[in-house]
């Protein structure tokens, strides 16, 4: 995306059918959720990595991530079509979206790993891992985002106590 002046998040329009949608909500309830998972998650996964025992809760504690994920991105670009008229790669999220499709792959490469055998225990364990900090990353960005809509005078009712685009990580 080429750089140029600011352009606010969004327009008045945009902002009142954010403010309208039923989506903004979910995202705003998803988004907590999911970072929850993750973060119990990831206890269990260096768990796993540091003792050798709880496999079995790690893996189910992945794959339970994995669909949150799935479930706050199928969400965000129906909440995007609404918003902003397109599915996916809106201008106001472009970028958040763009890292969102790495932290999907990763997640996905873990679950092929898995059910295909072609991964052993401890590599899946660390390319969860390493789909975690993806994860961050893309959460930072959309809390970024969240803070310069809200520096701007133009910020979600996420921000007001209510929900807004979630995190899709």
């Amino acid at each position: 995306m080429p750089k140029g002046p600011r352009m606010p998040l969004y327009t008045p329009e945009q902002r009142r059918r954010r403010d309208s949608s039923r989506w903004t909500l979910v995202q705003g309830i998803l988004a907590p959720v999911q970072f929850v998972i993750c973060l119990v998650s990831t206890v269990l996964v260096l768990r796993y990595i540091g003792s050798g025992t709880g496999y079995a809760l790690a893996t189910a504690s992945v794959i339970v991530k994995t669909g949150a994920l799935y479930t706050i991105m199928i969400t965000g670009a129906i909440w995007e079509k609404e918003v902003f008229g397109q599915y996916l790669l809106a201008p106001a999220f472009f970028w958040e979206d763009i890292v969102s499709f790495g932290v999907i792959a990763l997640h996905s490469a873990y679950l092929v790993g898995l059910l295909s055998g072609a991964m052993g225990q401890e590599t899946l364990m660390h390319l969860a891992l390493v789909a975690y900090l993806a994860y961050a990353v893309n959460a930072a960005q959309f809390l970024w985002k969240l803070r310069q809509a809200r520096l701007a005078g133009n910020a979600t009712p996420m921000a007001n106590g209510q929900a807004g685009r979630g995190v899709a990580i």
